[in-house]
């Protein structure tokens, strides 16, 4: 292999405390390829990723830029060096337009120009397929739009190695395939684009090459078109996994929550849910899809009665008692003790479901402990719940007595999750599950709902990634702005199709839509 090297890191090494995040780890980066980081939670991507964006200091090891030797200190070092970094958190200015964000901060000795620097985005933009108005205000814009500009933000500043950070995660399908052939001219005009991501699929789809780390170790760097999904798991993974998620058929199906013409505003007057109606049924998993801050955490929420709409009915179809209870009417504490249970687990981990100074024991009680009974409180059981979910979902912890704010992500969500499950709901909602989760993990929960599944249980999953939401699911509701724009078969249902229905505009309650709900009936 005769190309140049873009960007060479030799025995690089990063250690927090008695923690290893990176050790003798050496990477080559070719110029005019995508090349695929790769590897489990914890296993040190972003460190390798952020040392050389400047964002931490190796603290062992040389990074080597065409061949010379450098040193990165700040993120001002990296652009010197022409390195950009594109976070999964965007870092723009809301009232900015698109072009103003891209030259923030650049200090050119340039006169500032607006109608210039318009041009020169348009120009740039045009050069690599991106879509883009340059004036534009920022609070306008998709998802999309706003990576658009974070990318255009590095290559303004003449970066020629640029990282990604799980660009697609917010992404609907139509949207990463633009991305990807975008990153595919920038590969053709000879920048070096390095890229993290979770999705095999897309490795697969887009890279060169792929480098997987273990433990913080670089583990090996293979060709794309030489490797499979199974043995780059394995790699990552120390051992063979089974990436099949298995789906056996519904059974015994009936109506447990029947939700109807829900509205709901938030404190800013925006609607967050738009006469959101479906129903949800014992013995299914209904998926959830649709681009982030499109009323799932809302949807959620109102039925675990953690917030209350304007207007609507959430009927709860009780198998102890025949009866239909308005859930509407009730508190947290009334509704978990009708069966119905939330997992909910936002980004801020440890800010719902979890008291981060507590240890594993004492969360698990959380769901069981009621104020009055007694002063004092059986452990046991908790306690055994607690080996239980460490030992079944391999938490990665020192014991049950470690407080949970000194977990990984990945980990506090092993336990959050599986407490949620060990607690025999009838409705179970479990929203991101397995976001933060490496490969193996994922698949146990996987498995773990659709146990649920064949238990009788009302399994409500919002996911991120839709080969699983069509894998997993029986059925899948898909949400934008707060409206349901479409309720599919998962069985029959395809990606881009699923990808339009998530920037759908109109409402769900149309014939169309009715009439596919009774065919699926």
């Amino acid at each position: 292999m005769n190309r140049p090297i873009a960007l060479e890191l030799k025995n690089i090494s990063k250690y927090f405390g008695s923690v290893i995040a990176n050790k003798d780890v050496n990477l080559t980066v070719y110029r005019g390829e995508i090349l695929a980081i790769l590897g489990e939670n914890g296993c040190g991507k972003t460190t390798l990723m952020n040392m050389i964006a400047g964002i931490y200091y190796p603290d062992h090891g040389t990074i080597l830029i065409d061949g010379k030797e450098v040193v990165i200190r700040s993120p001002k070092d990296a652009f010197e060096h022409k390195i950009g970094m594109i976070h999964q958190h965007f870092k723009l200015v809301d009232l900015f337009t698109a072009a103003e964000n891209i030259v923030l901060g650049v200090d050119d000795n340039k006169k500032y120009n607006i109608n210039e620097i318009n041009e020169t985005v348009a120009k740039m933009a045009q050069k690599y397929g991106f879509n883009i108005d340059p004036k534009k205000k920022i609070y306008d814009m998709s998802v999309s739009e706003k990576q658009t500009v974070e990318i255009l933000k590095v290559l303004y500043r003449g970066a020629d190695i640029l990282i990604l950070d799980e660009p697609s995660a917010v992404l609907t399908p139509q949207e990463t395939d633009k991305l990807f052939e975008v990153l595919r001219r920038m590969r053709e005009d000879g920048k070096s684009i390095l890229i993290i991501t979770h999705k095999l699929h897309e490795v697969l789809s887009i890279s060169d090459r792929v480098a997987v780390l273990r433990k913080g170790e670089h583990v090996a760097t293979v060709e794309t078109a030489t490797t499979t999904a199974s043995e780059l798991t394995e790699m990552m993974v120390g051992k063979k996994v089974e990436l099949n998620i298995n789906r056996p058929e519904p059974k015994n199906v009936c109506d447990r929550l029947t939700v109807k013409g829900l509205n709901m505003t938030n404190s800013d007057g925006v609607k967050v849910l738009d006469n959101v109606s479906f129903t949800a049924r014992a013995g299914e998993i209904l998926g959830v899809a649709g681009i982030a801050g499109s009323g799932q955490r809302e949807l959620l929420e109102t039925i675990a009665g953690l917030a209350h709409p304007a207007t609507g009915e959430i009927i709860y179809h009780n198998p102890q008692t025949n009866a239909d209870d308005n859930l509407m009417d009730k508190n947290p504490i009334e509704i978990r003790e009708l069966g119905v249970r939330l997992s909910f687990v936002p980004e801020d981990r440890l800010g719902m479901g979890l008291v981060g100074n507590m240890d594993i024991v004492d969360n698990m009680m959380l769901r069981s402990y009621r104020r009055g009974h007694s002063v004092f409180v059986d452990r046991k059981k908790p306690k055994d719940l607690a080996h239980k979910i460490v030992d079944e979902l391999e938490v990665v912890t020192p014991s049950t007595k470690t407080p949970v704010r000194r977990l990984s992500g990945g980990n506090v969500q092993k336990v959050l999750v599986g407490r949620e499950i060990a607690a025999s709901p009838t409705v179970l909602m479990a929203a991101y599950p397995v976001r933060g989760l490496d490969i193996n993990s994922s698949y146990t929960i996987y498995g773990l709902l659709t146990k649920q599944k064949e238990q009788g249980v009302s399994v409500i999953f919002v996911g991120e990634d839709l080969d699983v939401l069509i894998e997993l699911c029986d059925r899948i509701l898909v949400i934008c702005a707060g409206r349901v724009t479409g309720i599919i078969d998962a069985k029959n249902a395809t990606k881009e199709q699923i990808g339009l229905l998530m920037t759908e505009t109109k409402s769900a309650n149309t014939p169309k839509e009715e009439n596919n709900n009774e065919n699926e009936q």
